[in-house]
């Protein structure tokens, strides 16, 4: 047991207690966990309906908890999920909300985390989190006021917890971030030397500024054993009349206090925190009140213990009155094993079409908003781009992109993407067309290309048509890199011309589609793009395709195929900057040579499986599911014996491709363009389960490179995280999953670096894997699962997706690979991902039309900036607010640790950076924009290494506004703007 030295003495409002001196004070916090989608669809939970899987209505939930509130000023109670409460508030009267604006000025209401879900930490982009976290905070500053800030953040239930989670939640002004799930060993651990909480730094090149208190939940998230008072509970209630034979409030009381002396031993002040409350729990508040209330009662008056109504922000600041000294958290908390062969590292690639569709919305919603700014909104249209920030702040959820809900939701969660897309296209359309048109010329029909990843596109299936490529990136595609610049359509014909805004020839090439990409298109050819020099920053380029009879003559140049023979000699494909060999008797990539940066190494790529663990064996129950990943055995099984591919080689001048066949249900086409990165296009599937074995799909690259058991994976998009093999930075690794123990989550990149030379090899992805480096030199993605039993984890079924024919999911995904020295592979590795994180929008119109009338009556070239931003920044937001207030967040991409210029402060100015409005005043918001960053003091915490010395603020003042950007800081803005005409 901890001595209680600490005094406390403070009064709270509504329902005031004052602490006894050295007492142990009990903060009792009712709560409710609603998945946003899991077992259920999100209306679903919302209604009650379905209640044939799980009984949970949400409105019964926030209906019955309002009305006990409100019968009792002592009562407190917390909520989370704000699509919910959104959805609830927008259907009560005046006089609900009435009540609800003073239960939550009273402080018994209380809004913790407060984002549109509660948040996967593994599989989601930092602009997502940013962007749902959001949605949800404004929703409480608009609606309540400052007084209603959240300030703890409150993650329970994902699956592991990640650096850049922690230095986004510090940056959006939280005092505290709570959790539930952490390993096992590690967990025991702090429980031995009561560390239990401590301070994270998540952010090494935000430093202190990135110091967030941390504090893991002793009981989960539930109630203390034998205390669940919800309905279908089965622990006794208080039974106080002590004329009845059933009497136990002696016993009901020691077993309290034990409880709460149990606790306490592990946690280093005269406060610990205890949660009333688990999955939707409140449908019926009054049977859940009514027994804390008699609970409290007891308790106090036995006098061993202080339990009272609490808050976390109420037991934050309590803890912080005890000025204690903490312990400092600088890495993660992944992988996440709640048993010695249980770890949830399966989830990191479950439903990766989910997880690639989560990106491409991404994507289109960062362009969709900027183009809303651009044209201040569309004033009596119902098109915006709302629908799709809701759906992407549901899709955020940790059992949404996280790939772990049941199969009809999953369906939900791509439907609710879809319509959202949708109207975000229609409002790109008319924001393009408007920029494009000049005075009295009539809207242009734009059109959108939903399925260019199956090589399908009605609009460009035609005999001709224009497009329009806009680029959401504030520098230029092509000046600073290269990836990006070429771009394919399907078209049904081989001989076209290609012509830029000016009507210049431009250069292309009209490659045949392979026969196993060719599904539900009639198109026969891909015809290439390589406009002549960049697509501008926030802007965009018009090119013409027209068909022409003369092959020879057209400047979509002609394409060589021929099918290679396995045993042949090897055999190469290479540009000026970079050279592929491949075995010839394998087809697989033997090696990559760097021209540019003399850089050569063995490079061995190839599809494998591992066999997913069945639960029956001598070790463990445990088999592999939706979140959890266990392999049978420490060597995966090849596709087919020695992993022979068929191939077939495509040359021109513009794309040279390697496809492969490794079988029916696995193949890759290798494409080399004029710049220094190959881009691998695999498909994956039907996964074949006819032999009664569950499959988990890799792709893995063997290298040459002497790594020392190290690699390093990215965090949500943002810095990178040390990875050692069989290691963990704060407590002895047990090894009982060689394999599984040693993935980790990879949302845009994973790279091993040679001890020796520097040289490095990444891999880059277009959407969320797990990924390892399991022996020196290798880096491994798993790409696919299809698993046969449930790994009784939750959701209660085997994830085998059906995909659309029901015969199962076909999967695919990109890879770009670079190898180079150190200093290229630092601008590569940022600038390529950005580049596939936000790649361009291609708006097509099917014209028969002259180029030329075309080039009098529209603009062919638009830039939304004056002069694209230094290579470090990039805008992570711009997004309409209101008529001519619009948000904006600016970011350095590159990491403290980064050598310079990559890490070099970078001063830009706002007045004049946008071609569209001058900025006429700006205030600076915290990162959720939902406060004024002046008026956010956070609380300050001591640790036992010290504090680095953080970035002193500098302030945002006219007429230039210039702002300064510190390695991997975003910086948050409401700007009140003049449009220009």
């Amino acid at each position: 047991m901890v001595p209680y030295l600490f005094l406390v003495a403070s009064l709270l409002s509504c329902g005031a207690h004052v602490a006894v001196a050295q007492q142990l004070q009990v903060h009792i916090v009712p709560h409710t966990h609603d998945d946003v989608g899991w077992l259920k669809t999100v209306d679903e939970y919302y209604y009650g309906a379905n209640n044939s899987i799980q009984h949970a209505g949400v409105q019964y939930i926030l209906d019955t908890v309002i009305d006990e509130l409100s019968l009792d000023p002592n009562k407190t109670f917390i909520y989370v999920e704000i699509a919910y409460f959104w959805r609830w508030w927008n259907e009560q009267d005046d006089d609900i909300k009435a009540l609800v604006k003073t239960l939550v000025n009273n402080k018994q209401l209380e809004f913790v985390n407060a984002g549109w879900c509660m948040n996967d930490e593994a599989s989601t982009d930092y602009n997502s989190i940013i962007d749902q976290m959001s949605l949800g905070l404004r929703f409480v500053s608009d609606t309540f006021g400052p007084q209603a800030r959240p300030r703890v953040a409150w993650h329970i239930d994902p699956f592991g917890h990640s650096a850049e989670q922690a230095a986004i939640f510090a940056k959006m002004g939280f005092d505290g971030f709570f959790f539930a799930r952490l390993d096992y060993d590690d967990w025991n651990k702090r429980l031995k030397e009561n560390t239990a909480e401590m301070v994270w730094r998540g952010s090494p090149s935000l430093g202190a500024e990135s110091d967030l208190f941390t504090g893991v939940l002793y009981y989960f998230y539930g109630y203390p054993p034998g205390f669940c008072y919800d309905v279908g509970c089965d622990d006794p209630p208080i039974q106080d009349d002590p004329d009845l034979f059933d009497y136990n409030v002696p016993d009901r009381v020691n077993a309290f206090v034990a409880a709460a002396m149990d606790q306490a031993q592990h946690y280093t002040t005269n406060n610990i925190m205890m949660t009333f409350g688990m999955d939707f729990n409140y449908q019926n508040a009054h049977e859940n009140f009514k027994n804390i209330d008699k609970l409290i009662k007891y308790v106090n008056q036995d006098g061993r213990v202080h339990a009272f109504y609490s808050t976390p922000s109420r037991y934050i600041d309590a803890v912080h009155a005890a000025n204690k000294t903490w312990t400092l958290k600088t890495d993660d908390f992944f992988p996440y094993a709640d048993y010695p062969n249980s770890y949830w590292t399966g989830y990191f690639t479950s439903r990766p079409a989910l997880k690639g569709y989560t990106r491409v919305c991404n994507n289109i919603l960062q362009a969709c908003k900027q183009l809303e700014a651009i044209h201040d909104g569309f004033p009596g249209q119902t098109q915006s781009s709302l629908d799709l920030q809701m759906a992407m702040g549901i899709d955020q959820h940790h059992d949404a992109v996280s790939g772990t809900s049941k199969q009809h939701v999953a369906y939900d969660y791509a439907e609710r993407l879809h319509i959202g897309q949708v109207e975000c296209e229609v409002l790109m359309g008319h924001a393009l067309s408007d920029l494009a048109a000049k005075d009295g010329s009539p809207p242009l029909d734009l059109q959108f290309c939903e399925y260019l990843n199956i090589s399908f596109c009605p609009s460009s299936e035609t005999d001709t048509f224009n497009v329009i490529i806009y680029n959401p990136l504030a520098v230029d595609y092509g000046k600073l890199f290269e990836i990006g610049r070429v771009f394919s359509f399907p078209v049904i014909g081989n001989s076209f011309d290609v012509y830029d805004g000016q009507g210049n020839p431009v250069e292309a090439q009209v490659v045949p589609i392979a026969q196993t990409q060719q599904v539900v298109t009639d198109a026969n050819y891909l015809i290439y793009i390589q406009p002549k020099g960049d697509i501008p920053p926030i802007g965009f380029k018009t090119y013409f395709i027209r068909p022409t009879s003369n092959v020879r003559h057209t400047s979509a140049r002609p394409t060589k195929v021929y099918q290679h023979r396995n045993g042949d000699k090897d055999f190469s494909i290479a540009n000026a900057v970079l050279s592929l060999t491949f075995d010839g008797v394998t087809g697989r990539l033997k090696s990559m040579t760097n021209i540019a940066s003399d850089v050569t190494a063995s490079v061995d790529q190839q599809f494998m499986w591992w066999n997913a663990s069945d639960g029956n064996n001598v070790n463990s129950s445990q088999a592999s599911g939706a979140y959890i990943f266990r392999p049978n055995g420490t060597a995966p099984f090849p596709i087919n014996p020695g992993n022979i591919a068929q191939v077939t080689v495509v040359s021109g001048d513009v794309v040279q491709e390697v496809r492969q066949v490794f079988s029916p249900w696995v193949t890759q086409t290798i494409r080399l363009f004029s710049y220094n990165v190959p881009v691998f296009e695999y498909t994956i599937g039907p996964i074949p389960k006819g032999d009664g074995l569950g499959k988990e799909v890799i792709s893995r690259f063997s290298t040459n490179l002497t790594t020392g058991g190290v690699w390093y994976t990215d965090a949500n998009g943002r810095e990178m995280q040390k990875r050692v093999r069989n290691y963990r930075p704060t407590w002895t690794l047990n090894v009982t999953e060689p394999v599984a123990g040693n993935y980790y989550p990879v949302n845009s990149r994973i790279y091993i670096q040679d001890v020796t030379t520097q040289n490095q090899f990444t891999v880059i992805t277009d959407r969320s894997h797990g990924g390892s480096s399991l022996n020196d030199g290798q880096v491994e993605l798993m790409v696919h699962r299809c698993l046969l039993y449930d790994d009784s984890k939750g959701v209660g079924e085997p994830l085998c997706e059906p995909g659309d024919t029901g015969k199962g999911l076909v999967v695919r995904g990109t890879h770009v690979v670079i190898l180079d020295d150190l200093m290229s592979s630092i601008n590569y590795r940022s600038l390529v991902s950005r580049a596939l994180t936000l790649g361009p929008m291609f708006a097509l119109q099917p014209s028969t039309g002259d180029i030329s009338d075309y080039i009098t009556y529209y603009n062919t070239n638009y830039t939304g900036l004056t002069t694209q931003l230094p290579f470090q920044l990039n805008i992570a937001t711009l997004q309409f607010l209101s008529s001519n207030t619009l948000l904006l967040r600016l970011e350095h991409v590159y990491q403290i640790d980064d050598p310079a210029p990559f890490n070099n402060p970078v001063t830009v100015t706002l007045d004049n950076m946008f071609t569209g409005f001058s900025v006429v005043s700006v205030t600076e918001l915290v990162l959720g924009a939902n406060e004024n960053i002046d008026n956010v003091q956070r609380l300050q915490w001591n640790v036992e290494e010290g504090s680095k010395v953080s970035y002193k603020k500098q302030n945002v003042f006219g007429p230039s506004f210039a702002v300064t950007l510190n390695p991997i800081e975003i910086r948050t803005f409401e700007l009140e703007v003049k449009m220009k005409q």
